[in-house]
């Protein structure tokens, strides 16, 4: 086995079995449409000129390029969980994308959502990490491309 195969084998295999299915579908629909506002302006999103003019105004610069970033790991990583294809890698993106949230912009504000706080990256940051330990599950892409590898 080359080592491309062996990294695939590595980066797909699972030992999950349902429960991954029921994390992956609505965390990837709520990352995938939080990634859509970022960078088309989808669901009442500010698009990507918007969220770069903001996150420049919150220091994270150059504005343009990480709105792109980060919507881009979101929109491309939710669709990555859903489909349940490079899951692992995809569960990487997101929650480094978390982690940036929740300390540049939600950290001050203390955990509640009502006061604009951690809770909601928190929960997102702490599902990645659970599909990057285990995988994307049974019912995947990866797991198909794990038995055929």
């Amino acid at each position: 086995m080359n080592k491309a195969t062996l990294l695939l084998k590595q980066l797909t295999t699972t030992s999950a079995g349902w429960g991954a299915l029921a994390l992956r579908i609505p965390v990837g629909i709520i990352f995938a449409a939080h990634g859509a506002q970022k960078l088309f302006g989808w669901f009442g999103g500010y698009g990507l000129a918007g969220t770069g003019a903001w996150m420049d105004s919150i220091g994270l610069t150059p504005g343009i390029l990480m709105a792109f970033l980060a919507g881009a790991a979101e929109f491309f990583g939710g669709l990555a969980l859903v489909l349940g294809v490079l899951t692992r890698p995809a569960a990487v993106a997101l929650a480094f994308a978390m982690l940036v949230a929740i300390f540049s912009v939600h950290i001050q504000n203390g955990l509640f959502m009502s006061n604009n706080g951690y809770e909601f990256g928190l929960a997102l940051f702490a599902a990645s990490l659970s599909l990057l330990f285990s995988g994307a599950g049974k019912v995947s892409v990866d797991a198909l491309i794990s038995q055929k590898v």
